[in-house]
């Protein structure tokens, strides 16, 4: 069996849901789907949850309307009246879900308030979609990943219970498939063992296809963009960027340690550990080869691999004494950083200093600050971009590099990095 996911993007509009069906047609072996929320809506819900837990109840709940019209009029335009009512009633049942978790919304919980709103989109989305593969003549159960990935209470963040998720996996969707009925789920949303929803955090639909992949034994997952493959730079930013047609899990990961907008490393784990491809394709021309991302890859070459994080501050921390910076300094350092979560994109310590470059994030720089100079004398230098370029040439550094100022530079065998001005 195969695993698809699609995002938002790609089920935005009544016109692009509709172009999914071909495509799903086509599979040779089963499907499991994992669909997001449509387009903008997680944003939309996003609002009614601050208005909520802030007390404004009113104007969350005229938002909720909104969204509850914008889904109706989607099915309208894609289902006959069977469908349609059939969606309607399912889709009721959420919009209740939404309006209870606005009257019981207050800022203390503001994550369990969040998790309880946001995830709908996803219910909302796929509840639709199940309506429309149906009406095609395709036979698909829709099925509630609350149902299938146990969490705990840890909201918008929490650790997945792996042994039993699988075996409610399992048990309920590898019983469908055996069958012969496909499966179409919500990608981000899952459950505690008290059955409060959850959201699964960053990238939490590609994670959900990983994870029924690996406890289904899919021979591969392949997550539907808007572009052609993964490209060895963000074309909004270079020019001449190439679509990388094989690549492996240890690059990808590489690429999104240093800030690489690709696949989540937490969805890679699962894939790599039980040896599933993942391909990414476009959903605008399914007819793309796209990336094929695997264990082992034919080709050791790669392009250039160019990342840049902008908008990042670059700290020089000194001991006030000219003491050396040695493991009790760094303890105390990685401690100050790791107790505020705040990651370190690039890190070089000398005798008594030690530079580090992060993101600007105003509210925890300030109590990193607060902190640190307790101790330490600290410089910064504000606006400052992180350049990182792995398999890199001497020409690729000299065109990337040219007429900018250069405040560090990291270079190991296979990969630079340059703090620019």
């Amino acid at each position: 069996m195969l695993v698809y996911k699609f995002g938002g993007a790609s089920i935005a509009t009544p016109e692009r849901m509709t172009a999914l069906l071909p495509i799903i047609q086509e599979a040779k072996e089963p499907l499991v789907l994992v669909l997001s929320a449509f387009g903008k809506t997680t944003n939309a819900l996003e609002a009614i949850v601050d208005k909520a837990c802030k007390g404004d109840k009113e104007e969350a709940l005229a938002l909720a309307q909104q969204i509850e019209e914008d889904h109706l009029n989607f099915a309208k335009a894609l289902l006959n009246d069977v469908y349609l009512k059939q969606a309607s009633e399912a889709l009721h049942v959420f919009f209740t879900e939404i309006q209870w978790a606005i009257d019981d919304a207050d800022t203390a919980r503001y994550d369990y308030f969040y998790d309880q709103i946001v995830c709908v989109g996803e219910l909302m989305s796929t509840t639709i979609f199940a309506q429309l593969v149906k009406q095609s003549g395709q036979n698909y159960e829709w099925v509630d990943a609350r149902d299938l990935i146990r969490t705990d209470e840890t909201y918008r963040d929490p650790k997945v219970d792996w042994d039993f998720s699988q075996h409610q996996t399992v048990a309920l969707v590898g019983s469908k498939l055996n069958r012969g009925t496909n499966i179409i789920t919500q990608g981000f949303i899952g459950a505690t063992s008290d059955n409060a929803s959850v959201t699964l955090g960053r990238e939490g639909s590609d994670y959900t296809a990983a994870l029924l992949a690996a406890w289904l034994k899919a021979n591969s997952v392949t997550i539907w963009k808007d572009v052609e493959g993964l490209r060895n730079a963000d074309p909004k930013e270079f020019s001449n960027t190439v679509t990388i047609e094989a690549i492996t899990f240890h690059e990808v990961i590489e690429m999104a340690y240093y800030g690489a907008q690709v696949i989540h490393p937490k969805t890679i784990k699962p894939l790599q550990n039980n040896n599933i491809p993942l391909y990414v394709k476009c959903f605008l021309n399914k007819d793309f080869k796209g990336t094929v991302i695997q264990n082992e890859v034919n080709t050791i070459f790669y392009p250039s691999l160019i990342i840049q994080k902008k908008n990042q501050i670059l700290l020089q921390v000194t001991t006030k004494d000219f003491s050396f910076i040695t493991e009790d300094n760094l303890s105390y350092l990685y401690k100050v950083f790791h107790g505020l979560k705040i990651k370190i994109n690039l890190i070089q310590n000398a005798a008594i200093s030690f530079v580090a470059c992060i993101d600007n994030n105003e509210q925890k720089l300030v109590q990193l600050l607060s902190e640190l100079e307790k101790n330490y004398k600290v410089l910064r230098n504000d606006n400052v971009t992180l350049l990182t370029v792995r398999h890199y040439t001497s020409e690729i550094l000299t065109e990337l590099l040219k007429g900018r100022y250069q405040l560090l530079e990291q270079k190991t065998r296979n990969t630079v990095q340059v703090v620019l001005k």
